[in-house]
């Protein structure tokens, strides 16, 4: 198990920083964050760079590279900005590996091909008002007419779909009133009749628009389906795994980021006469800082080394989401507490990154329920 950089993986680590340097240095990053602005014309230049297609066959135009490498590239541009790696997260994770996971023969050759590109944007529509960590509480329904499907229903929260070329749309389909079974995965367009869309404002992430969403008599087809009929809940299982190991290599680069805006000013801050890092209490709070962000670094390689063995990893995915968006969200709040008010300034970027990271710690699986799956794997 060796995680020490290959040559090829360094330089596509090196043309990543070029490319943010480019497309999006940390002056576009504010404006953008202040003016709500996602940066989607990043996603066709992504895919110039072959950086959407490393988990997909090649006879799909993928690469057919392999998960640490992805998650390299995740780290390696969550520490520029994540509003461009939740980009690539949406494709990789949401597009692809659903895809992968569930999507039949004619599925793939109409999207892959289209995702590596970037011309392809999937969203996943899964929380509901009264289904958030209770997955199995869904309650939009998909009822089976001649020739496709009708849904109706609420979904909220649900983030890029604005520019998503489809919908993810978890629906109830069975006669279980809840539960995991007698649920289907479809996929639905935005612009699908009988959808409606209200934006929903947030105190960050704001370059990940969210909406609520409803469902009035949405008419797909039969070949919308994602996986099986009634078992959509395998497809999500899977697409959650890749989706939380996507997520945890990202916040990794934004904590280490985080660390790295306090540490400097730590050294070039003076109060007494001397540098702030120097006095112990300082010190030793950013060395707990950059510990806990290795740990989580450690996790997230772990996990996708496991990911490339095609090895159960549920839990795996369950702790290094778990241990990296908590370590993020410890060292932005002790970043924030060593900048003071030069953290609080709306110009900085400690206080992006410390907005942004409360979401992390209940999106996607919140803390609290990892670490029942954690504790379930435990035999607990």
């Amino acid at each position: 198990m060796d995680f020490a950089p290959t040559d090829e993986q360094r330089m596509l680590l090196d043309g990543v920083d070029r490319f943010m340097a480019r497309h999006l240095p940390p002056d576009e990053v504010r404006r953008r964050d202040a003016d709500r602005d996602p940066p989607y014309f990043l996603l066709p230049l992504m895919g110039e760079m072959g950086l959407l297609g490393q988990t997909v066959p090649e006879d799909h135009g993928g690469s057919g590279g392999d998960w640490l490498t992805l998650a390299l590239v995740q780290e390696r541009m969550g520490y520029h900005a994540f509003m461009a790696v939740v980009l690539l997260n949406r494709v990789a994770c949401f597009g692809i590996e659903s895809i992968l996971a569930g999507g039949s023969e004619e599925q793939r050759q109409e999207f892959l091909p289209a995702l590596v590109r970037g011309e392809a944007n999937f969203a996943m529509a899964l929380t509901e008002p009264g289904a958030g960590s209770d997955a199995g509480g869904i309650r939009t329904r998909a009822a089976k007419t001649d020739g496709g499907w009708v849904i109706n229903g609420r979904k909220t929260w649900i983030s890029g779909a604005e520019a998503a070329t489809r919908m993810v749309v978890a629906c109830r389909s069975g006669d279980q009133p809840r539960g995991s079974r007698g649920v289907t995965m479809l996929l639905v367009p935005p612009g699908a009749k009988g959808v409606s869309m209200t934006r929903l404002e947030k105190v960050g992430n704001n370059c990940s628009l969210s909406w609520d969403i409803g469902f009035e008599d949405v008419f797909v087809r039969d070949d919308a389906v994602l996986g099986e009929p009634d078992a959509g809940f395998d497809v999500l299982r899977a697409t959650l795994r890749f989706a939380r190991a996507g997520l945890a290599a990202s916040v990794v680069g934004v904590a280490q980021a985080a660390v790295d805006t306090a540490l400097e000013h730590a050294q070039t801050r003076e109060q007494f006469g001397r540098p702030i890092g120097s006095f112990q209490t300082i010190a030793h709070r950013l060395a707990d800082m950059q510990t806990s962000v290795d740990l989580a670094r450690l996790a997230t390689y772990r996990l996708a080394w496991m990911i490339d063995q095609d090895l159960p990893c549920e839990r795996e995915a369950a702790q290094a989401k778990l241990v990296a968006t908590e370590a993020l969200k410890s060292v932005s709040d002790e970043g924030m507490q060593i900048m003071a008010s030069a953290g609080y300034a709306a110009s900085s970027d400690m206080q992006r990154f410390w907005r942004d990271s409360r979401l992390y710690t209940f999106g996607e699986g919140s803390s609290e329920i990892l670490r029942g799956l954690i504790a379930r794997d435990m035999g607990l």
